[in-house]
């Protein structure tokens, strides 16, 4: 007999986004791993499935993960669900599955919604590339690190955040990114959905009030158009100053040529060699 493991997405909210193929899947396993029994007890109770549930969540994954792959390759048939959404997306499902493929046991992934994709398309962002960078960063000076690594990348980018953190998450980002659209997505799919677009400042400032009045609910996605016309202009321009100043410094020590200096200016700021050498003869005008 063999066995399998299957990854069983869940609505995001909505009901009616449950998947026949889920439902089956779950009715046919002898037992659902869940990162929440409550949610997932109370998703089978209302669709008449009995299967039993146990825990399997960011604690218990590295007990549990040995545990169910014993259980499929034995021939048993299992399903894993996270709250809600595509299991395995910056949840604990992504190591039970690594675990599931390693040890060589079945598995097979159900299609269905995701929080990511959704947002990125209610964003209404028309940049094809995007890059999902999971829960973003909850310490200040890893939310720089994060973002200007990402500055320069020409994609939208999409992270998870809790609405307690929303605000704090998009003031940064309205500090790094100050140009850009940005797309707030809240309670995705359920009632009292929301996609709040914008540029950044505006955003956060919103948000920002939201929080301080104690009107922040649901989990949120926050999506960063790709870079614009506008912050191209002023990061070339940052470019520009910083190397003015960097010719002057390497013209003042003397023992550089101006070809030398050319040559670096376009290695440090990215410059073009017309553009890097009028500089450099401006500096030493």
């Amino acid at each position: 007999m063999s066995g399998v493991l299957y990854i069983c997405p869940t609505p995001l909210g909505n009901l009616g986004d449950m998947t026949q193929r889920s439902l089956d899947a779950l009715r046919a396993a002898s037992v659902v791993y869940a990162e929440d029994t409550r949610v997932t007890g109370k998703l089978l109770s209302l669709f008449d499935i009995h299967t039993s549930v146990q825990r399997c969540d960011e604690a218990s994954i590295q007990a549990r993960a040995g545990e169910v792959v014993e259980r499929v390759l034995a021939g048993e048939t299992v399903a894993y669900c996270s709250d809600a959404g595509m299991p395995g997306v910056s949840d604990p499902g992504q190591r039970l599955i690594a675990a599931a493929r390693e040890a060589g046991a079945p598995v097979e992934v159900l299609p269905g919604g995701t929080a990511v994709a959704t947002a990125y398309v209610a964003s209404g962002f028309t940049c094809p590339r995007f890059y999902f960078g999971g829960f973003f960063p909850r310490k200040e000076g890893e939310r720089e690190r994060v973002l200007q690594g990402l500055a320069a990348l020409d994609a939208v980018l999409l992270f998870y955040e809790s609405p307690r953190r929303a605000g704090e998450a998009l003031q940064a980002i309205a500090h790094a990114f100050p140009h850009r659209r940005v797309a707030l997505c809240r309670e995705l799919t359920k009632a009292h959905e929301e996609v709040l677009v914008d540029i950044a400042p505006q955003v956060a400032q919103e948000i920002l009030r939201r929080t301080e009045a104690g009107e922040m609910r649901g989990e949120c996605v926050i999506v960063i158009d790709a870079p614009n016309d506008e912050e191209r202009a002023d990061a070339h321009a940052n470019a520009a100053q910083d190397a003015a100043s960097r010719a002057a410094e390497l013209l003042a020590e003397g023992t550089h040529t101006r070809k030398d200096i050319t040559k670096a200016l376009q290695s440090e700021y990215g410059l073009k060699r017309n553009e890097a050498y009028a500089i450099v003869l401006e500096a030493g005008a």
